[in-house]
Parts: C-alpha cells; sequence; structure tokens
C-alpha cells in the first residue's frame, strides 16, 4: 500500500497554486495521474521517487516512511525502491546499453534477462546517439527496471514516439507490471493510453485531486450512448437560420454538429448520441 499526503508551493503559468493531494493505492495497481500541463503531475512523481521535497506531509509504501515531514525523514532517492523512466529518456550519453543498466545494478544475468525482455539484447554495445526513440525509451525501461522497484513512476514516457511505436511499448508496460509484481504510477495526456493501461485515474487541476474512479468512470459519459462518442475541439462556428453550426476536429477529422449557445470556439467538447440525435457537451478535460 502507498501512502502519500503532501503539500507543496507551486509556481504555474497563471499564478502561485499548491499541490495538495492526500491517497493510498493498493500494491500492484497502475494509477494515472491525468490533467494539462502545470498543474503539478510530474511534482507528484518527483516527490515521491525523492528528487523533490514536499513542504510537508508523509509517504509511506509497505511500511516503509520515505517521508515525514513532523519526524524529519526524509530518505534520498536511492534509498527509496522506485524506478523512474522519464519523457526525455535521461539516458547517460558516454555509456553504452549494457552500461547504462549496469551503473544501476551490476548483476550481469539480471541485465542480460532485462535487455532480452525489452528485445534490446543486440543493442547492448551501442550508444544512445545510435538509438531510434523507441529503443533509447526500452532502455530506459530497463535501466528502471534493473532496479527491481517495488514503484514503478513513468512521467509520459512514450508521447515523443511515434502511435505504432507507443502501441507495442504500451502492451511491453503493461505486460512488465504484471510480470514484476509492481505498482505503477503514469503520468499521461493520452485518455486511450490511460484507458489501456490503468485500473484507476486521478484528474489533477491546479494541485488537487478533483475527479477519481476507473478509466471508464472518468472518461465514459453515462448519459451519452457508447455506440458514438468522441473528443473532439471546436475550431469554428457559424450561424445556420435558427441554429449554430459547428466545425469541430476529431482526430483531424472535421465534421459539422448543430450546437447550444454555451458552446464555443476553443471549447473542448464530447460529441455522442442521445436517442438517434447527436450530441455536443463543453468537457473540462482533453
Amino acid at each position: 500500500m502507498i501512502k502519500v499526503n503532501v503539500k507543496k508551493k507551486l509556481k504555474g503559468y497563471k499564478g502561485d497554486f499548491t499541490l495538495d493531494v492526500d491517497f493510498e493505492l493498493e500494491k500492484g495497481k497502475f494509477l494515472s495521474v491525468f490533467g494539462k500541463s502545470g498543474h503539478g503531475k510530474t511534482t507528484l512523481l518527483r516527490i515521491i521517487a525523492g528528487l523533490e521535497k514536499p513542504d510537508e506531509g508523509y509517504i509511506e509504501f509497505n511500511g516503509k516512511v520515505y517521508f515525514d515531514s513532523n519526524k524529519k525523514i526524509n530518505l534520498p532517492p536511492q534509498k527509496r525502491n522506485v524506478g523512474f523512466v522519464f519523457q526525455d529518456f535521461a539516458l547517460f550519453p558516454n555509456m553504452t546499453v549494457y552500461e547504462n543498466l549496469a551503473f544501476v545494478n551490476r548483476n550481469e544475468r539480471n541485465i542480460n534477462e532485462i535487455l532480452k525482455k525489452l528485445e534490446i539484447y543486440e543493442l547492448k554495445d551501442r550508444y544512445p546517439s545510435t538509438l531510434s526513440g523507441g529503443q533509447k525509451q526500452r532502455v530506459a525501461l530497463g535501466r528502471a527496471l534493473i532496479r527491481n522497484p517495488e514503484i514503478l513512476l513513468l512521467d509520459e514516457p512514450l508521447s515523443a514516439l511515434d502511435e505504432s511505436i507507443r502501441l507495442k511499448l504500451q502492451d511491453e508496460i503493461k505486460k512488465l507490471h504484471n510480470e514484476y509484481g509492481l505498482t505503477s504510477i503514469l503520468v499521461s495526456h493520452d485518455k486511450k493510453e490511460v484507458f489501456k493501461l490503468a485500473d484507476r485515474v486521478f484528474v489533477l487541476e491546479n494541485g488537487k485531486i478533483i475527479k477519481q474512479g476507473t478509466p471508464r468512470d472518468i472518461f465514459i459519459e453515462k448519459d451519452i450512448s457508447g455506440k458514438f462518442s468522441f473528443y473532439g475541439q471546436v475550431i469554428d462556428i457559424r450561424p445556420a437560420g435558427i441554429v449554430n453550426i459547428a466545425t469541430i476536429d476529431i482526430n483531424d477529422n472535421l465534421v459539422e454538429v448543430v450546437v447550444g449557445n454555451d458552446v464555443k470556439i476553443g471549447d473542448s467538447v464530447l460529441v455522442g448520441v442521445k436517442g438517434f440525435n447527436p450530441v455536443v457537451k463543453v468537457i473540462s478535460l482533453l
């Protein structure tokens, strides 16, 4: 069980705010922290990893206290059983693939096992500059796993990769999560990725958890038919007699739908069916 109750003052692009979260997560679960940029998601991961210090609070995993502001306990990252995979790979450029993993754990048998699992064993003598983005992220994932962590933290690790590579690595991350019995926390902006990987979702806004539940609870509207529902963004609105017609971008596909006066250009919306008529609802998440 992970227990996290922390506060930290942060500076956002709209002004100062306080990251203030309090949650528990069962061992073996896969949590996604979802929300817009600049609301404290990455800072939360860095606090759990020990890379940043909260102003106050408490962090515990399986009975081991990582941080307690009252008792002045603050374990450094190397003493926390955590693996961290960053968006920008964060590999050592002057080390080979093998050496990047050996820097964390010199057990040759474990290194070779993980390299084979991630299908990069044949790349072990190459340097990061010679690798593709997908290969680099496999190395970064291997370096996190070689620590034999109990907690795996993933900070948008696949966001810079092509769609086909993302899908394959999503499958591998889920497989490794189950195989190693990890407790994983993923920061992602990709609803499809969250839906595929996570057991539970926290929506973070201005440093606060404003919504939580399963991916289905968070992303599927209960009053709109699941047979037809797509997220999109309003890029134009034009009057047509007594109604307004909105042009909506849905994954680079443009559709026109009748909308109400509450819908504005730039709104994130959910286009779905209620009965037999398309319905457009303005939403707060994207």
